[in-house]
């Protein structure tokens, strides 16, 4: 469920992009204004306003937010305004493309990702910057964690609710044979059960592992991997899991100790706001016994933090 939003009776896409027009016009940027409009309206109706406000004067309107705007309010308000599979795109490339690579960002965007999702992404990508998905992996990532995204991003899988019991329990067998029966670990066996399976059929296979071997397959992915490549496993059982439990998990990591990790903070809020943000807001408040909008409120400010807690919505 989206956590966005959206007034009953809206202004038209038009009226939309006069107003924010008006808002940047003049000495400094109604910000207020900016946010009580963009904030509040969903894809399709952020794509008409950029359409519209385009026609009207000339110009792209996240051109002009990004003039208008700074710091972290402005990296947040220009994700915001992509739609899902460019947004992805941006930051995976962003990651992949830095003087310093940001590779968790890239792995938890790429491994969370339905397949269907990451296919339609895979195209936007390579229009966006003349180059594949899979060239960009090639060059920034090493060993089994590359091996891993690649599989990941190039595998088909069927994204249903059925699932083949005796696959199941072969796969379950496969990866306690590959890792904790064994001296060493298997690799290959790993990212080829964890990128060539659904998530209802890796979740099974969680089930029937821990029934037969009497330990989580969570537990013992961290004690047969490490690094990068753990992480991908994790990111990618998590979500066949549960996803909203990894998200809750991985904005807590954003804000805990000491400072905030903001681009964590803004990549999840953003793109999970119009996906699934009130199941991670209840699992947040499940985890770790506080709201997820009062753990941001605490952790921003200004019209950075207005922001962001519009996007969560009613605090609960």
């Amino acid at each position: 469920m989206a956590s966005l939003i959206i007034p009953p009776v809206l202004t038209s896409p038009r009226d939309d992009a006069a107003l924010l027009h008006k808002a940047f016009k003049g000495f400094g940027c109604d910000t207020a204004a900016v946010i009580n409009i963009l904030a509040h309206r969903d894809a399709a109706q952020r794509g008409l306003i950029k359409q519209e406000y385009r026609v009207m004067y000339s110009e792209e309107l996240i051109n002009r937010l990004s003039k208008e705007l700074s710091g972290d309010n402005k990296k947040a308000f220009l994700l915001w305004m992509h739609d899902p599979a460019v947004r992805d795109g941006t930051i995976v490339r962003q990651a992949l493309s830095g003087v310093v690579a940001d590779l968790r960002a890239a792995t938890e965007v790429i491994c969370s990702r339905t397949p269907s999702q990451i296919q339609y992404f895979k195209q936007v990508y390579y229009t966006m910057n003349k180059v594949y998905l899979e060239h960009d992996i090639e060059s920034r990532t090493s060993d089994d964690h590359k091996k891993l995204l690649l599989a990941y991003v190039r595998t088909v899988r069927y994204e249903g609710p059925e699932v083949d019991n005796v696959m199941v329990e072969r796969d379950a067998k496969a990866l306690y044979k590959a890792g904790e029966k064994r001296w060493g670990t298997d690799e290959k066996i790993f990212i080829r059960i964890f990128s060539e399976s659904s998530t209802a059929h890796l979740a099974a296979v969680s089930y029937v592992y821990k029934s037969k071997y009497k330990n989580k397959l969570r537990t013992a992915v961290k004690k047969e991997t490490s690094g990068l490549f753990r992480f991908g496993l994790l990111s990618i059982l998590r979500c066949a899991k549960n996803p909203a439990s990894y998200f809750a998990k991985q904005l807590h990591k954003a804000m805990k100790g000491l400072g905030t990790n903001d681009a964590a903070l803004i990549r999840i809020i953003v793109t999970r706001a119009e996906i699934d943000m009130q199941y991670i807001k209840a699992e947040y408040r499940k985890k770790y016994k506080k709201s997820l909008n009062d753990a941001v409120y605490s952790e921003t400010s200004g019209n950075y933090r207005t922001f962001l807690l519009c996007l969560l919505g009613p605090n609960y």
